[in-house]
């Protein structure tokens, strides 16, 4: 088992509040995580139709039956649950980490976790693996396209399961629709919102447009507006928002749309190798999308706010992310597995506009060395994070 990243923040939560909310795809390894942590608590999955039944049929007596807590997976299948836990904790204050709730839809469980329990409940946001878990058990490939190409899925990590990796997507797909989106949009738009998600890959790592997508799709704006939600809230994309401090020039306001997992996003894409992607027009944004998604899973796993923007003008100045950590950053990213100094000349030029002696700029580039040039710091992939 590879060991997550996300444990000390898990544990650390669960040291100051009753109850621990696991949330991420569907596939992200919640389960695992929550199960390895606690060995001690008795794990129960409301995929389970019967004990699903029989947690809505009576919550407060179901939740009484676990006086040493336990884990709940998919615990925004059954809503009421969550007065009978509220009503438990109040019970037993000072109980910190008693209920491990895990779930893959942040949307549900956020509402009725804000509705029951408030101020008592803490999040952890769990993503597929990332590159330093990976590189962690040496379980990276030599060329960064393989693992771009395959996506950092744990089951597709699991040398005992063997997934053909076209296979495994297309079952993620089907699942994903009938257990996360069937119950929030009309049945018969299924196969409708299967089409628009297909879309959103051909759009990743540009400008949301929902007018263009609405166009595409067949369906009005404020549709799409609803299913982006879908998709934002079961963790399949994030939009990244522009950064708009007052630099003194024309800024875009519009956010950009980024699937959170590059193997998904190539998968929609319908690029079933990697020399496939090595020769496609949506290179460059897939390679993107999977150091954005690196540069989240370093500030979730620490429990932080992944705190991310893109940077743009009227004047064509763009850079790619603007991290506003302790210490902001401005980076670019490449395709390139060889280092140019001209890479790094956006960044610099925003830095100069922002005139913070605090921030840097950095290259994420996919050599394999890091390095620093011209006062950039040029990152290999093997290094992000």
């Amino acid at each position: 088992m590879i060991p997550r990243s996300a444990k000390e923040t898990l544990l650390r939560l669960s040291s100051q509040f009753p109850v621990v909310c696991i949330t991420g795809p569907r596939q992200s390894g919640k389960s695992t995580l929550s199960q390895s942590t606690f060995p001690e608590k008795q794990y129960i999955s409301f995929d389970d139709a019967n004990i699903r039944n029989l947690a809505e049929s009576n919550p407060t007596d179901f939740v009484m039956a676990f006086p040493n807590g336990a884990i709940i997976d998919e615990a925004q299948k059954v809503p009421f649950l969550f007065d009978a836990i509220k009503l438990d904790v109040d019970r037993n204050v000072g109980v910190p980490g008693k209920f491990i709730l895990t779930g893959s839809s942040q949307f549900r469980l956020k509402k009725n976790m804000s509705d029951s329990l408030a101020g008592r409940a803490a999040f952890v946001r769990l993503l597929p693996f990332s590159i330093s878990e990976l590189k962690q058990v040496g379980n990276l490939p030599g060329n960064p396209y393989d693992l771009i190409h395959k996506g950092q899925f744990p089951p597709l990590h699991d040398d005992s399961r063997h997934f053909v990796t076209y296979d495994w997507y297309e079952n993620y797909l089907e699942t994903y629709l009938e257990q996360d989106v069937s119950g929030q949009i009309n049945p018969g738009n299924l196969s409708t919102f299967k089409k628009f998600i297909q879309i959103c890959a051909v759009y990743s790592g540009q400008l949301l447009s929902m007018e263009h997508i609405a166009r595409d799709v067949g369906v009005s704006a404020p549709t799409i507006k609803t299913w982006l939600s879908i998709l934002e809230n079961s963790f399949i994309i994030n939009l990244l928002e522009p950064d708009v401090k007052n630099l003194g020039r024309k800024l875009v306001r519009t956010p950009k749309l980024y699937f959170n997992d590059s193997g998904l996003l190539c998968h929609l894409l319908r690029l079933e190798t990697k020399e496939a992607l090595l020769l496609s027009q949506y290179k460059g944004a897939v390679v993107e999308t999977f150091a954005i998604s690196e540069l989240m899973k370093s500030r979730l796993n620490k429990g932080r706010r992944p705190n991310l923007s893109f940077f743009r003008d009227k004047n064509g100045l763009e850079v790619d992310v603007i991290a506003d950590w302790e210490k902001p950053i401005a980076i670019e990213i490449k395709s390139s597995s060889t280092p140019e100094s001209k890479y790094s000349s956006s960044s610099r030029r925003y830095l100069d506009l922002r005139a913070d002696s605090s921030a840097s700029s950095a290259v994420y580039y996919l050599g394999d060395l890091t390095m620093t040039i011209n006062g950039t710091k040029y990152i290999g992939w093997r290094d992000w994070q």
